[in-house]
């Protein structure tokens, strides 16, 4: 599960965003937003994505524009789609065993790295073992490999150590292996297998190429000449980092950026959805507004107080008044899009009888609580604010405190008693299968399992999942982590964009799996 990974930057940053606000950077337009003319397409981040634009070190959230772009791998998800569907890409096509221990690939022809050379299946290996050298939080897409078998120079057999049925979802997961130049990596492998120079260039077959990366300034794409799939449109991306979001609408709102693609506060996402000078997508995701309990302090040590609690929270309220419009009551344990209706249901019904209850033998002491957030969202900011009220009626005092990102990763495996006794993050998973969110999620060793809450019996059915594939597993894993009153999903949430009415192919470039991002070479102009 990813969630938003922002920098704060300082007053030279903000001063730019000023200033390109006052001066403009629609050049090649003619007048205020029109189309351009001069197939240059200008964007934004809102912050730094605070990582570079390095595949096997990305692991957040802006910035995905910019790897998605410029590398590809052996699979993707096809854009344009509500649910995800595996498609073709580096690979032309595979096959997996009965075990979901050997895929053997085909592999395409004719495709070449951006530093000329042309990918052949020996690049699999060599981004592999570039990935596990890196060894960031990617790594563990790959760390079961047990073998890579070429068959010429296009098929090749990868093998695993175990069966794991989520490994063809990994391959074309976002944050998945990207294809490097086998030769460029070992030119430019340096002391740190080549993340220094990773940091400003890119080694991908993707239809567009890194051509700057200002860390808190500025990034651009250019498209690859010898691409060898359909030419985009737009020969070049301008993507300023813009620090404040008033700035990046009125950017927006005077022609100067296309689109703005995420992070959009609930009260903008008002004024856009009721606005007909611009288009607005509301767009299917696999992202989650998620409630976690702290098991390790406080009233919710008592798992029949978190259980409770979860019950008297009024989902519907939220929202309304954080998510109108892009959101709705998550009718599952995991993310939306992810696994067939009928599993892992989750029935919380609003009641707020058995908290009251347990609330009034509670000794002072546990009458107060503190609820956490990512300070880079407003919108859990409402949320928190909103949960703080309706626990008061309840007799329980709770103070809203947002967190960094980088605190809030902190907590993961260390002293989780230092944690807020809630914590509302949006999140979505790496991949599609259900296994990549239980696991990071769920397990004692879980990537991303911020309050440090688990239990065997979730870890055995996620595991017997892993291996078979089975929905009946997963949704008994889920079923299992809902007992542990640790994790709410609250609201499963749309990706809301908004674009000039010109940008057109913004819904058909958008894929499921990978929110905040657009597949660049398939926009164009109406």
């Amino acid at each position: 599960m990813r969630i938003p990974r922002r920098r704060h930057l300082g007053a030279l940053a903000a001063a730019t965003a000023v200033a390109l606000a006052a001066t403009g950077c629609g050049s090649g337009s003619t007048g205020p937003n029109a189309a351009p003319t001069d197939h240059v397409l200008h964007l934004s981040f809102l912050q730094d994505p605070g990582q570079p634009p390095d595949p096997d070190v990305f692991y957040a959230a802006q910035g995905l524009l910019l790897t998605t772009n410029t590398y590809e791998g052996l699979l993707q998800f096809a854009p344009g789609t509500d649910k995800p569907q595996l498609q073709p890409l580096l690979a032309t096509s595979w096959t997996a065993s009965p075990d979901n221990k050997a895929f053997t690939f085909q592999l395409r022809q004719g495709v070449t790295f951006h530093d000329g050379t042309p990918f052949t299946a020996a690049a699999v290996k060599a981004s592999f073992d570039r990935r596990l050298a890196v060894n960031q939080g990617p790594a563990y897409m790959v760390s079961e490999v047990d073998s890579v078998t070429t068959q010429g120079d296009f098929g090749v057999t990868i093998t695993l150590k175990a069966p794991n049925s989520a490994f063809l979802d990994y391959l074309a997961s976002p944050y998945g292996p990207r294809m490097m130049s086998p030769a460029g990596l070992a030119a430019n492998a340096g002391t740190d297998h080549d993340q220094t120079y990773l940091t400003t260039h890119d080694l991908g077959t993707g239809p567009y190429t890194l051509t700057d990366a200002r860390v808190g300034a500025h990034y651009a794409l250019a498209a690859y000449p010898r691409y060898w799939g359909a030419k985009p449109y737009f020969t070049s991306v301008d993507i300023p980092v813009i620090t404040d979001t008033s700035a990046q609408q009125l950017q927006f709102n005077n022609g100067q950026l296309a689109a703005i693609m995420h992070d959009l506060p609930s009260s903008a996402v008002a004024s856009y959805i009721g606005n007909a000078k611009y288009a607005h997508y509301s767009l299917p995701s696999m992202m989650s507004d998620y409630l976690y309990l702290n098991p390790h302090h406080g009233p919710f040590a008592d798992q029949a107080v978190r259980t409770a609690a979860q019950k008297s929270i009024d989902l519907s309220q939220l929202v309304q008044q954080a998510f109108s419009g892009r959101g709705k009551i998550a009718p599952q344990v995991y993310p939306p899009n992810m696994i067939a209706p009928e599993f892992a249901q989750q029935h919380v019904n609003h009641d707020t009888t058995a908290l009251a209850k347990l609330v009034a033998t509670l000794p002072a002491d546990k009458k107060s609580i503190t609820i956490g957030y990512d300070s880079s969202n407003p919108d859990n900011l409402l949320v928190g604010n909103l949960i703080q009220a309706q626990l008061a009626a309840l007799g329980i005092t709770a103070t809203v405190q947002g967190y960094p990102t980088s605190q809030i990763y902190g907590w993961i495996g260390t002293d989780e008693s230092q944690a807020p006794d809630m914590l509302a993050l949006v999140g979505w998973p790496d991949a599609p299968s259900p296994y990549t969110w239980g696991h990071i999620s769920f397990d004692p060793d879980g990537g991303l399992n911020y309050l440090g809450c688990s239990a065997p019996e979730v870890t055995a059915a996620s595991s017997a999942g892993k291996a078979t594939g089975s929905d009946d597993a997963f949704s008994d894993a889920a079923e299992k982590a809902l007992a542990t009153g640790c994790w709410l999903n609250m609201v499963d949430i749309d990706d809301f964009m908004v674009a000039q009415p010109w940008l057109a192919g913004v819904a058909e470039s958008h894929v499921v799996s990978e929110p905040n991002t657009l597949r660049l070479a398939s926009l164009s102009v109406r």
